[in-house]
């Protein structure tokens, strides 16, 4: 193995694992409960490496996390790519003010329009301009590819077995802890 001259490995092999964790307690407080280390210790990792990520991948296209799930939002809805703020909001799962700052923040950018609802009605319609379209176009395929890359050393049916398990989990924990709201973690 050659050495790291930064000590980037020597600092990887340093962390504790979810098993060392969780012996660690059970050493220092026999009787502990530690059988979720397991599971919720490897899922954090996994979302800060999976977040840190996608920032990167979308760092070097030139966009931002919350801007990319605005347009995603709006490319998603289908012709002809406009929606409400307040379905932005529920599809973005954030706030008003959220959708407010994305929106003018994209606007500034040439991405999107708003407009008053043609009903005279208090909604605002956002829409997809050709240059947000074009930039969610050449984005998408990006993120899209180096997530299948970041699982891939899972087969298809791993992948289909933990999406699976993963939901079963997502939904059993939101209605034990009350919270059928998942702020936005990178959706696309």
């Amino acid at each position: 193995m050659t050495r790291d001259p930064h000590g980037a490995q020597e600092a990887a092999d340093a962390l504790p694992t979810a098993r060392t964790i969780a012996e660690a307690w059970q050493r220092e407080r026999p009787g502990t409960p530690v059988d979720s280390i397991g599971i919720v210790t490897p899922i954090w990792q996994l979302a800060k490496l999976f977040g840190d990520d996608r920032r990167a991948v979308l760092a070097r296209a030139g966009v931002d996390t919350a801007t990319l799930d605005l347009l995603s939002v709006l490319r998603r809805s289908g012709p002809p790519y406009t929606l409400t703020t307040r379905e932005i909001g529920h599809r973005c799962l954030v706030t008003a003010g959220a959708v407010s700052q994305r929106v003018a923040r994209a606007e500034r950018e040439g991405l999107v329009t708003r407009a008053p609802a043609p009903d005279r009605s208090r909604a605002v319609l956002v829409a997809l301009t050709p240059a947000g379209h074009e930039l969610v176009e050449a984005t998408v395929d990006h993120v899209l590819l180096r997530d299948a890359e970041l699982i891939g050393s899972l087969t298809s049916e791993q992948q289909t077995q933990l999406a699976d398990l993963l939901r079963v989990l997502l939904d059993d924990v939101q209605d034990r802890v009350g919270d059928h709201g998942i702020t936005q973690v990178g959706h696309l």
